[in-house]
């Protein structure tokens, strides 16, 4: 046997073995219920109180592995329940008597940021643990303040996390356990340097999880850099998502592409949706028209003032706004039950941004339905996205 070829028979012997372990290591993980994985009956409790009462795969794969120190990296689409799949363990892993940052989760996005607090709060009624949040559109004088105290864990975005870190206020010295969620958007919006300057100053022992949405070459080369003998821990939604979500085009022109929605939501009228535009500018364009005609709608992009999106967020969980006009990177992480409908105003730039924006609905199993409306000049990326789905997706037929 040439070397060349005892080479591609040891890659192919080591890809085999690590595959059987990650194999080996999800097997043993999985299929368990909240008590079987270790978590505490005071958590348990807040939990049910939540209406939650069985983990979710990723739950059931990740909450063991992270309890006992391990490295994780996990591949999962929002509203798979990843955010309780790393707050679980580690505020199991929190000491409340121990005065120092012990955990640190760094989130892409204010949005993202305010959703992980808002579960942590929730937990925090089983744990006496003191939590931070530091992004972007907060006062940073009272979280100066907040810190003089004894605060366990931290939740930022790393703009704001670096700047508490120049002024010394932030000590990640002894720090546990470093999350880094969206891991994939994250280095999209270019916070890769933030990020390695942001891991560079927390101790060198500490456990590191990576979430992401998908597992680039990006993502892997940061998570191996830095991680420790990973367990790798993936669960695909995509294809359960697009089974319970009734998919339809409407073909228009951008001139009529406004009238076409109307004529859509008039005979939809859905409870609650979200309506997805390509840029700030055509979220406001369309936010102003729809308001004149008389629709309960808010806009949501990052030029708003963060103390007024968190008010519209607030206003939409409670349903008190039905439709929810947004830019992507706005809508980032959004986890909101009750979204039956997704409208597509603007075709997506690609597929994965297409499955992304649609996944917000058709989740636990109910129904869901999305609508997309394209002119001719979207042909290219149509054709692309139904490609990648492998469904010719049916055509909407209106009367305007």
């Amino acid at each position: 046997m040439t070397p060349a070829a005892l080479l591609l028979k040891y890659r192919c012997v080591m890809i085999n073995r690590l595959d059987t372990k990650k194999k080996d290591e999800n097997e043993r993980y999985g299929k368990m219920d909240f008590k079987e994985l270790g978590i505490s009956e005071d958590i348990i409790k807040v939990l049910k109180q939540t209406g939650i009462t069985e983990p979710t795969e990723i739950q059931e794969k990740s909450i063991r592995p992270i309890r006992e120190g391990r490295d994780v990296i996990a591949e999962a689409q929002t509203g798979t329940g990843k955010t309780l799949a790393f707050l679980i363990p580690v505020f199991e892993n929190i000491s409340p008597k121990t005065n120092e940052v012990q955990v640190l989760i760094v989130s892409p996005t204010r949005e993202l940021a305010i959703q992980i607090t808002d579960e942590a709060m929730k937990l925090k009624e089983a744990r006496d643990i003191n939590i931070l949040a530091a992004y972007g559109g907060k006062d940073i004088g009272s979280q100066l303040k907040k810190l003089k105290g004894n605060i366990h864990l931290v939740i930022a975005t790393p703009g704001r996390l670096l700047d508490h870190l120049e002024r010394k206020s932030i000590d990640l010295g002894k720090l546990k356990t470093l999350v880094l969620d969206e891991a994939d958007q994250m280095l999209l919006m270019g916070f890769k340097n933030d990020v390695e300057a942001i891991i560079k100053v927390t101790n060198k022992k500490r456990q590191t999880l990576c979430f992401s949405a998908t597992m680039n070459s990006d993502v892997k080369k940061l998570a191996y850099r830095y991680m420790k003998d990973p367990m790798v821990v993936e669960v695909k939604k995509e294809e359960v998502t697009l089974e319970n979500i009734v998919q339809h085009v409407v073909e228009t022109t951008d001139r009529k592409k406004q009238d076409a929605l109307c004529s859509v939501l008039d005979q939809d009228n859905p409870f609650m949706a979200i309506i997805f535009c390509r840029t700030k500018r055509r979220v406001d364009d369309l936010e102003m028209a729809l308001h004149r005609r008389g629709y309960n709608c808010q806009k949501l992009h990052s030029d708003i003032l963060q103390s007024k999106r968190e008010r519209i967020m607030k206003a939409f969980r409670n349903a008190d706004i039905q439709y929810l006009i947004a830019t992507d990177v706005a809508a980032r992480g959004l986890d909101i039950s009750g979204v039956g409908h997704i409208y597509n105003y603007d075709i997506p730039e690609n597929a994965e941004a297409y499955i992304h924006r649609i996944g917000r609905t058709g989740r636990a199993g109910e129904k869901g339905y999305t609508c997309l409306f394209v002119d001719p000049k979207d042909k290219r990326v149509l054709e692309e996205i139904e490609s990648q789905i492998k469904l010719s997706i049916p055509r909407r037929e209106i009367n305007i």
